[in-house]
Order: C-alpha cells, then structure tokens, then sequence
C-alpha cells in the first residue's frame, strides 16, 4: 500500500504532517520518561527567561531542554520499532536499544551542565 501522505502537496502536506506530528507527541506522552521531561520542561522553559542573562542565553537554555525532550522521541521511537519487530532478544537489538539510552543520558548531561553554567555564572561567578 502507497502511503497517501507522498501524494499530497502544498498546504495539505503540511496539514497532515502536522497532525502525525500532533499524533506522535501523544504517543510519546504515553511513555514516562517523556512526561517527566514534559514537567520538567514547563518549569524550565519559563525560568530559562529569568536565569538567561541575555537572549543567547535564553535559547540555549530552552534549546538544551527541547534537545532532550527531542532525543527522548526519537529513542522511544527506536525501541517502537525494535519491539515491532519482535520480542526476542537479540544483541542487534539490545545494541540499538543500548546506543538510544545513551544518547538520552547525553543530551540530560549536557542540559544539566549548561543549566549549572548559567546559573554559576549568573548568581555565583
């Protein structure tokens, strides 16, 4: 079957891709780690206006939260389709599962770490 979204053009492309988009931020907040991330973000997004000095600041601190939010659905969107393919274990599988987390711990490293720097450097430095 030809997916109908490769027929589409213009504003309709965009519509429905906007819709899957809707669609995949609602199965991501199926999954926890997503949620408490979610959580996190609506504190953070807003203090990043507050602890951000100027508006490089500011972006970069929203921009490291959005990134791991951003890492978090495209690792749960891996182990999706791992585990479409199917329940047993496999090392190709564990691997790819193994390589997705590490990239989540990686992006909340480096967020946490920009988080310290700014607020160092704005109420500590």
């Amino acid at each position: 079957m030809v997916n109908p979204q490769k027929q589409r053009r213009g504003l309709s492309r965009v519509w429905h891709a906007a819709g899957y988009s809707i669609q995949g931020l609602k199965a991501g907040w199926g999954e926890p780690a997503f949620r408490q991330e979610a959580v996190a973000a609506v504190v953070l997004l807003p203090s990043a206006f507050w602890v951000g000095q100027t508006w490089i600041e500011v972006v970069l601190l929203c921009g490291v939260v959005v990134l791991v939010m951003v890492v978090e659905l495209l690792n749960t969107g891996i182990e999706t389709a791992i585990d479409r393919i199917g329940p047993e274990w496999h090392d190709l599988s564990k691997r790819a599962k193994d390589m997705g987390s590490a990239a989540v711990l990686l992006s909340l490293l480096l967020c946490g770490a920009v988080w310290i720097a700014a607020i160092w450097h704005r109420w500590l430095a």
